[in-house]
């Protein structure tokens, strides 16, 4: 029960503006094999889903604070990630998993009023995705 916990904290924390890297303990626990990979992946999906919503709900809720020095993201890095939201619509939060960017689009959603549900949903399937391709990736391996 502790490493699922472990595993659901560090997914939280990689999907929000705080450094962290959930993908290398989750492809570690998978080798392991002491857990189910689908309890696994979903772990770690709710994690990571959850802390998106995190993020959707600081940009939402501090839109008035954007350019402020203890923000949690750069001018350049929330531009980028707007501009981004602005051209493909909600459709961008497919790519919140990806690094560097995928938060910053998620901020993006919730400064820009995006509904709560269309970014749950769009966010669980990009990251649910990606945990998915790498297990496959880790079995391939393994």
């Amino acid at each position: 029960m502790l490493t699922l916990a472990g595993l659901f904290a560090t997914a939280f924390l990689a999907a929000t503006l705080l450094p962290a890297q959930s993908e290398a303990l989750l492809a570690a626990l998978l080798v392991a094999g002491h857990q189910p990979p689908a309890l696994l992946l979903a772990t770690a999906t709710a994690g990571n889903v959850l802390g998106a919503l995190v993020t959707w709900a600081i940009g939402r809720f501090l839109a008035d604070h954007a350019g402020a020095r203890w923000f949690p993201a750069s001018p350049e890095r929330l531009e980028k990630a707007a501009g981004w939201y602005r051209r493909w619509g909600p459709f961008s939060l497919l790519l919140s998993w990806a690094p560097a960017i995928g938060d910053a689009l998620v901020l993006a959603s919730g400064l820009m009023r995006a509904p709560l549900w269309q970014v749950a949903v769009l966010v669980t399937l990009a990251k649910a995705g990606r945990y998915l391709v790498l297990a496959a990736a880790v079995a391939g391996l393994a």
